[in-house]
């Protein structure tokens, strides 16, 4: 910034007819400084222009927030903030976080990846949002493919082994295809025991489901989840994405089905930050890879074992359910589907009954045709002579 003193130089040699850049350089500016102070008649005031205020001024504390939390994805940043009512663009935003990445922890991860049809990650996430007319905890399955990024999730209540393997069976009806290994951590619906330097104990049910698919089971090494970091970035993925975009549900099926058309419209059309391609133009080349779905789907149901009373009726989950009264005494399997349909199996494994689930304390569920005969045998009238009841009329009187 030029002094007065500056300022009696520059009039001094301009006077003389010296040239403006042999003023800037015996002053050591830029030339066109010399040439301002021309023009201008004076130094500078020394007062300097009043900050410009940004658009973004009101929310740098949430951003600050923000980024000290590990959420350094600029558009996830800038949706939080339009969702507090930020008017402004991402650039700005942008500009503000580019100098503040030097702060972000490092990770000293070898990135691992994979072939086309090669692997796919599976994981679970958390979140509390309006289902109806209430908030609750909502638990959606993640499962993402390793070559191209490409995911698929879907919402439900539970995260017990009946669930994830349901995630993981509609997740490859969605790619359309089995992949050669299923990378999960270690929850106990998939890994029963993994200690370092021992053969890990998995879940029969997920041996059985790997075997109908055809694919390899592999866990994560314990206390070494990053080793599933493409599903774990996902999960944040959705958390900041779909579920800031859709705030409110009527009911789960309502979820799931947002869900398929956001995936459609969004997730898969999206450039993805590090492969640097189109998510759904990348699948197209893993598609050929992936293993043929079999024919029949693998069933995820609760399977049960119970007996039959002598009334005809199951007990399941609180409530009673009927069943042909030919089984009563007998043991039958019942089958509880996750879109909660009861079916009874008998002992040779064929369908008896098939009821909707209801909740508990709700009552019986019953066929009329179930018990037709044990109604019949039941229901016998007696017919009695009417005199009867005129002698006992006079004994009483």
């Amino acid at each position: 910034m030029l002094e007065r003193e500056d300022w009696m130089i520059i009039q001094e040699k301009a006077e003389r007819g010296i040239y403006l850049k042999d003023i800037a350089a015996e002053l050591g500016v830029h030339p066109r400084t010399v040439r301002r102070a021309l023009r201008r008649g004076g130094a500078p005031s020394g007062k300097r222009p009043a900050a410009r205020r940004s658009k973004l001024d009101p929310y740098k504390a949430t951003v600050d927030r923000l980024l000290a939390e590990g959420v350094w994805n600029a558009v996830v940043v800038w949706r939080e903030v339009q969702a507090l009512g930020y008017t402004g663009g991402p650039s700005i935003l942008r500009d503000y976080i580019r100098p503040k990445r030097e702060l972000r922890r490092s990770r000293a991860t070898v990135r691992f990846e994979t072939k086309p049809g090669e692997q796919m990650q599976n994981d679970w996430g958390e979140i509390r949002t309006v289902v109806g007319s209430r908030e609750q905890k909502v638990s959606f399955s993640v499962n993402t493919l390793g070559f191209s990024r490409r995911f698929h999730f879907w919402a439900t209540d539970s995260q017990d082994a009946e669930h994830t393997y349901e995630g993981i069976v509609r997740a490859f009806e969605h790619f359309g295809g089995s992949v050669g290994e299923v990378l999960v951590d270690n929850q106990k619906a998939a890994v029963i025991e993994h200690r370092v330097g021992q053969e890990i104990r998995y879940h029969e049910g997920f041996l059985d489901l790997a075997d109908h698919y055809g694919f390899r089971p592999r866990a994560c090494k314990p206390a070494r989840a990053q080793t599933k970091g493409k599903d774990e970035r996902m999960v944040g993925y959705i958390k900041h994405h779909f579920f800031v975009r859709y705030r409110r549900f009527e009911s789960l099926a309502d979820l799931n089905r947002l869900a398929e058309q956001w995936l459609a419209s969004e997730a898969d059309q999206r450039v993805h930050g590090t492969v640097r391609e189109v998510v759904a133009e990348r699948f197209a080349r893993e598609a050929a890879a992936l293993k043929a779905l079999p024919a029949v789907r693998f069933d995820t149901s609760y399977r049960e074992r119970r007996f039959v009373a002598w009334d005809g009726y199951v007990d399941v989950r609180g409530n009673r359910y009927s069943v042909p009264d030919e089984l009563r005494g007998q043991a039958v399997t019942v089958r509880i589907r996750l879109d909660d349909v009861v079916d009874v199996y008998d002992a040779g494994d064929h369908q008896v009954a098939e009821h909707r689930l209801r909740p508990v304390g709700q009552g019986w569920s019953t066929v009329p045709t179930h018990h037709e005969r044990l109604w019949r045998e039941t229901l016998v009238v007696q017919r009695r002579d009417l005199r009867i009841y005129e002698e006992v009329a006079r004994c009483s009187r």
